[in-house]
């Protein structure tokens, strides 16, 4: 992509050159040039075909150290990764997932985890007691777990590696948490499959940065307008393949299947129940929830 598509694309000013981009940040040298990485970031998608080939110990270690740079509420660092590279445990975990066949082929498939269990170790050793039971500690842990997985990603990215998150890890997270041997305070929270792209997919849109960036209040006078807007966006791609839906309250007349039937239909019913349960099991939540 040249970088006067990309500036275009994502409705940034464009910088004449690269002549006015800051040299340095922090008082230290830039090691990537801004437009890099912000090409970088924009380039992402989700990939679910992968070639066989190994990857490196190293490499992933280095990957997940690059995850650990992330930010992390108050420094506890509440999550840990499981990388899965044996075949019959792949296997399984894609049999778990929902049969998703690329957890199979990819070389490496990481579960990241909220995880209170070490600072519950740590507050057995001073003595002090261990509050782990409340909705926002379980918070923290997800959200300092999904800071470091996008890390990763990027990282992962940067090399040329393709990724894919996996919810469906969620799907079954007795028979993971089983699995994996994972302890009580642990959860696995989000898979990724990680390996060499053996495809690659078209780049799918995003919603208009009017309809997700609000400035001074929440803004919703023209949220209509610019979900329909992305709506006809995502029926362009063809990713819904030409489908044809039902106009509501229009009898007789169709129209193309596009993100707003595609969203709708995902959350129009409840899914993984048990999962309040299993975080209770965990001893996530006390409770009172």
């Amino acid at each position: 992509m040249s970088r006067q598509k990309f500036w275009r694309q994502i409705r940034l000013p464009r910088f004449a050159g690269e002549a006015n981009l800051p040299d340095k940040t922090y008082g230290q040298e830039l090691r990537i040039s801004p437009l890099m990485m912000l090409e970088l970031l924009h380039s992402h998608r989700s990939i679910r075909a992968y070639k066989p080939d190994p990857l490196p110990r190293a490499l992933v270690e280095g990957i997940v150290a690059a995850g650990q740079r992330a930010s992390t509420s108050s420094n506890l660092q509440t999550y840990s990764v499981v990388a899965v590279t044996d075949a019959a445990a792949r296997a399984e975990l894609a049999h778990l997932c929902g049969d998703q066949d690329h957890i199979r082929q990819a070389p490496v498939f990481l579960v990241w985890c909220t995880d209170l269990s070490r600072l519950d170790r740590a507050s057995q050793l001073r003595s002090l007691p261990h509050a782990h039971g409340h909705l926002e500690n379980f918070l923290i842990a997800a959200v300092d777990a999904a800071l470091a997985m996008q890390n990763a990603a990027i990282a992962a990215e940067s090399f040329g590696l393709g990724m894919c998150y996996i919810g469906g890890i969620r799907n079954n997270p007795r028979d993971v948490i089983a699995l994996l041997k994972l302890p009580r305070l642990v959860f696995p929270l989000v898979g990724m499959t990680l390996g060499w792209p053996d495809a690659a997919p078209i780049l799918r849109p995003r919603l208009p940065i009017d309809a997700v960036l609000h400035w001074e209040e929440y803004d919703r006078s023209d949220e209509d307008t610019l979900l329909h807007q992305y709506d006809r966006e995502m029926a362009a791609t063809d990713i819904y393949e030409n489908r044809q839906i039902p106009v509501p309250g229009k009898p007789g007349e169709t129209e193309d299947y596009g993100w707003l039937e595609h969203a709708a239909r995902r959350v129009a019913h409840p899914a993984r129940t048990t999962l309040m349960k299993v975080l209770r099991e965990q001893g996530f939540l006390g409770e009172e929830h």
